[in-house]
């Protein structure tokens, strides 16, 4: 056996040691739940409003203006610092839904989505605005027919990233639970991401986002290298959809199955629009190509395109690992009602 397939062995030792023979979870997580709450939904709000203000700007059109450095405002929607958008717009309303009925609640999340878009809630200034198409559609559909099973898109055409962005607080919440197993957990996260965006592609894009946070978690405690908690999560991913249903679907994220060879990739066969898979491939490349989290959302912001969730995907996981004491005390002080998700993400789930 080789020293990587015996390194494989022992870290997935570390993420199952607490799964017995039924899947099922055993024990406690190493971290404070409520705390690896607030490290990664900051990570996901500060991301999204570090890219804001250059939403759409591609790649050549921001090395024309300068890099983006530090938290600005302004820009694409005109917004002063620290704004964040409708990524962390949902996924607050979702974590908010988690917090008031302690359990995954798909109709009352929808209501929650509701109020955002027709009320401001769950924003920071008490209106919403940089709505994705998808979503949008979704929840005019709920508002006027009520139907969980029928809101969500379906078509090839719909697999944004739309509920890949706002996924992390479901996320959080299975792999605080215990008693759970993963299969159970999956079937909630897909029910969740299907409220707006019903396509298989992006199921499989949610579990795989859930298998990495739940691999940092584990691992993170005991110094694993965030490349190899990455690739950790992904080898679980990939075994969990390895089923004649998803094995077509599950050929769209073949870059990731490689770590080292998809690490190798240069900046320029990494695209960042809004396509769920390339957003996920986009926050996977920039997590693996730097060390600190300014770092990993720096560079996904200047990747381009879609700049705030690019970096608000990265940012979830980013936070995870290298928690909220690692963040810019500059870009977290710049955050639009910063108390207010602080006792958001700090109640107890």
């Amino acid at each position: 056996m080789t020293g990587m397939a015996i390194c494989r062995m022992t870290v997935m030792q570390r993420i199952t040691g607490r799964i017995g023979k039924n899947g099922m979870q055993k024990g406690s997580m190493h971290m404070n739940d409520r705390k690896m709450v607030l490290d990664g939904m900051m990570g996901l709000v500060v991301g999204d409003a570090l890219g804001c203000p250059v939403q759409f700007l591609d790649r050549e059109e921001l090395r024309e203006r300068g890099a983006v450095t530090e938290m600005e405002g302004y820009g694409t929607y005109n917004m002063p610092p620290g704004t964040w958008t409708d990524d962390s717009s949902m996924a607050l309303a979702t974590l908010a839904s988690i917090n008031e009925q302690n359990r995954i609640d798909l109709r009352d999340i929808m209501e929650r989505f509701l109020d955002w878009e027709f009320h401001g809630a769950y924003t920071p200034f008490g209106e919403a605005f940089d709505e994705g198409n998808t979503c949008s559609n979704a929840i005019y559909k709920y508002r006027d027919d009520h139907d969980l099973t029928t809101c969500g898109e379906t078509d090839e055409y719909s697999n944004g990233n739309g509920a890949l962005m706002r996924i992390l607080p479901v996320c959080l919440y299975f792999i605080q639970k215990e008693g759970i197993s993963d299969a159970d957990a999956l079937r909630q996260i897909h029910l969740a991401t299907g409220l707006t965006h019903n396509h298989l592609r992006c199921h499989i894009a949610s579990g795989l986002y859930y298998f990495m946070a739940k691999a940092i978690v584990a691992m993170a405690p005991e110094k694993a290298e965030l490349k190899t908690c990455i690739q950790c999560g992904l080898e679980q991913g990939f075994a969990f959809y390895h089923t004649p249903e998803s094995l077509a679907e599950l050929m769209h994220f073949h870059r990731l199955r490689n770590l080292n060879e998809f690490f190798s990739l240069p900046e320029d066969e990494i695209e960042s629009d809004g396509y769920v898979l390339h957003a996920l491939e986009a926050a996977i490349w920039c997590l693996l190509h730097t060390n600190r989290f300014r770092d990993c959302l720096l560079r996904a912001v200047n990747l381009g395109d879609d700049t705030d969730t690019t970096a608000a995907i990265a940012g979830g996981l980013a936070g995870l690992y290298y928690h909220y004491e690692a963040m810019p005390q500059e870009w977290v002080n710049a955050i639009r009602r910063k108390a207010w998700i602080k006792r958001l993400c700090l109640q107890e789930l």
